[in-house]
């Protein structure tokens, strides 16, 4: 009889596990449908927004981005970086990072902005 009781309480937790794991799966999918809705009706892929760019293209827009600089090592080495994790450049040589929310709020140890 004890026996059955723990088959059943086992049986109870897999249940409920398997559920609170298919709900999130659901969820999941439900927010990357929504990005895809996002994209193709122009709301989510400004024209610098983030995740505008392709990997690819992000040594020629840290380029532009860093040609007015003195220091053009160090400015494509975080600009490269960055854009590799945000899929962006924002616009102009300094600035305007308000068009790419990951590259501005990105920052150091010390609080300080990553990306240039």
């Amino acid at each position: 009889m004890v026996a059955m009781a723990k088959l059943l309480l086992v049986l109870a937790v897999a249940i409920l596990t398997i559920s609170m794991v298919e709900s999130k799966l659901k969820e999941t999918n439900n927010v990357e449908e929504q990005h895809q809705l996002e994209r193709v009706n122009g709301q989510g892929d400004q024209k610098n927004g983030q995740g505008s760019l392709k990997s690819s293209q992000c040594p020629e827009q840290c380029l532009r981005r860093c040609s007015q600089t003195r220091y053009k090592k160090p400015c494509l080495f975080f600009c490269l970086k960055c854009c590799r994790a945000c899929l962006c450049v924002p616009s102009g040589y300094y600035g305007n990072k308000g068009e790419c929310p990951c590259y501005n709020n990105w920052k150091t140890k010390r609080g300080g902005p990553r990306c240039p």
